[in-house]
């Protein structure tokens, strides 16, 4: 069975992240971006029946859908809660499609983001029975410092593997700034140099600041709707043509390779899906918490030889105005990164550019964009084929 065409992403909402909370909460930021892309898609509230939610990371809470459809006081015949860290947002648009063609719903809401800033993300959790996971007892007690560590330890295999260099990891960054500085949205829009991400502060050998992601507040939600009735959208839409998704284990002390992630099999699945190949694609707009994430995602999904991804990125202009545009929105490492929302961003704009709707940074006719979503550390993959 295929997913092809069987329903398109219409309307797109997003606050502008943020370095603080200043006050908001989670739900308030959910209700205002649903607001925007209910209105976006040209739909009423009743018109959803469908809801789907990232849960917070900061936030604990059960039965998200239910709160969500209270609060914005709709009653959706089919909701749930997809968590794939930053992979939610591609697997919501995907389940929204299924669920969709199976008749369960016409039109759904996918919503996430929430309410942090760096003291609040970092503040220790409130005290709670802690789950007996294997992550806990076989890796945390030698030392790893979560995602920093991690991501540092698939850069350091990939440059000793590959011969990827500090400064190819670190044009990711620059270009990616360069795309920032295109939207006013964006929280980080100074412009970057090569030199000034090395020279930035080593974080974790052999990632610097610049390099890695940091939290902030903001929000996300996009509707995804049936075949009849896209064509009446209030917005061009963006049709889901393929889709894939693979996962493995959370440690990467268990993994047989630590610089091959789950994406040598989502991507492929969504290519075939699609019926296109990665040389097909206008707009690649990828998870980028780290430089070396988009290198490891541009090489597994296809669009460079394994290992190749170092030399790739340094040949190829990755801005807006480039031969291969990627994360023309500033990617997560200068556009922010909202906990959840911070991989629906990459399916906004993606919508936003086949829409034509991106302003100064809009690609020259962008048919087909590659999305893809990574969460853990890449653990959990979701690709898609957006296109006209």
């Amino acid at each position: 069975m295929t997913l092809k065409r069987a329903a398109a992403i219409t309307g797109i909402a997003e606050m502008a992240p943020r370095a603080s909370a200043e006050g908001l909460s989670t739900l308030g930021i959910w209700a205002d971006v649903s607001r925007g892309a209910i209105l976006d898609a040209g739909l009423e509230p009743s018109d959803i029946d469908g809801l789907l939610v990232a849960p917070p990371i900061v936030d604990m809470v059960a039965m998200w859908p239910s709160h969500l459809g209270e609060y914005l006081d709709i009653h959706p015949r089919y909701a749930n809660i997809v968590d794939l860290g930053g992979a939610s947002a591609a697997g919501m648009a995907w389940r929204a499609a299924s669920a969709i063609q199976s008749g369960l719903c016409r039109a759904v809401l996918c919503v996430s983001g929430e309410a942090s800033d760096v003291d609040t993300f970092y503040a220790p959790r409130a005290k709670r029975p802690t789950q007996q996971l294997p992550l806990r007892e076989f890796e945390a007690p030698y030392g790893p410092m979560g995602a920093n560590s991690g991501y540092a330890q698939i850069a350091m295999r990939h440059m000793h593997e590959f011969g990827t260099t500090g400064r190819q990891l670190a044009k990711v960054a620059v270009d990616q700034r360069t795309n920032a500085g295109a939207n006013p949205d964006a929280l980080y829009r100074d412009p970057l140099t090569v030199d000034e991400v090395l020279s930035s502060p080593l974080i974790v050998d052999p990632l610097h600041l610049y390099e890695i992601v940091r939290p902030c507040t903001g929000g996300a939600a996009f509707v995804v709707v049936s075949a009849d009735l896209a064509p009446s959208s209030a917005q061009t839409p963006a049709w889901l043509l393929g889709a894939g998704e693979a996962t493995r284990g959370v440690m990467l002390a268990q993994v047989e390779s630590v610089t091959t992630s789950p994406v040598a099999q989502s991507a492929p699945l969504a290519f075939e899906m699609a019926g296109v190949t990665p040389v097909d694609i206008d707009l690649v707009s990828v998870y980028d918490c780290y430089t070396i994430t988009v290198v490891v995602t541009l090489e597994d999904a296809g669009f460079c030889e394994k290992g190749g991804g170092g030399p790739f990125v340094e040949e190829h202009d990755l801005t807006y105005r480039g031969d291969l545009p990627l994360n023309t929105h500033g990617g997560q490492l200068s556009f922010g990164q909202p906990g959840l929302a911070g991989g629906t961003s990459h399916v906004t704009e993606a919508v936003r550019q086949i829409q034509g709707r991106a302003g100064e940074r809009q690609v020259a006719d962008c048919e087909l964009a590659f999305v893809n979503g990574n969460g853990g550390i890449m653990s959990e993959q979701a690709s898609l084929v957006l296109g006209v």
